[in-house]
């Protein structure tokens, strides 16, 4: 354990790993908060939603989108950065605990094996909106939005970015 009270070996874990570290968090009275998405270029809407994530529980596992799922979800050009990059920086935040990298097109599969007590999605979400959501009210894990007010997008982002006059001379 560190002096921040994280697992010691927080950051990018297998699945396998992960399952093994919530058993042990778990045998150990704390409890699972779970988040995920694409992350592809960090803004202060991810921070804001990792930390209210963070907030409901004594760790926070993060799953991020595989390099695939993000080009189906969010389409050509996409991702910005690898799956492996983005993973670490997530695993940088200090509220983060658990980072896993999924294929999947949902968190479906991994929230059924994790079955955190809270699922975060940030706030471009409903509860009644969240694709995952049948699967946490099958295994009695709660939904919650967390974040603030959705006034930031990597997609406005990266097409400012893209569009922005070159300024190099």
């Amino acid at each position: 354990m560190t002096a921040a009270g994280r697992p010691a070996a927080a950051g990018v874990v297998t699945e396998a790993e992960l399952l093994e570290r919530v058993r042990a968090d778990r045998a150990a009275g704390r409890t699972i908060a779970f988040a995920n998405g694409c992350f592809d270029v960090l803004h202060v809407g991810h921070a804001r939603y990792l930390a209210g994530a963070a907030a409901l529980a004594d760790r926070l596992v993060v799953a991020v989108n595989d390099d695939a799922s993000v080009a189906a979800l969010k389409g050509p050009g996409r991702p910005v950065q690898a799956a492996a990059d983005r993973a670490e920086l997530v695993a940088g935040f200090a509220a983060v605990d658990y980072v896993v990298v999924f294929a999947d097109a949902t968190a479906g599969r991994l929230l059924a094996l994790v079955e955190p007590d809270v699922h975060c999605k940030g706030p471009d979400y409903t509860v009644d909106t969240v694709p995952e959501r049948d699967v946490v009210r099958a295994y009695g894990g709660r939904t919650v939005i967390v974040g603030a007010g959705k006034t930031h997008s990597t997609r406005d982002l990266v097409t400012r970015i893209r569009t922005a006059p070159d300024q190099a001379r």
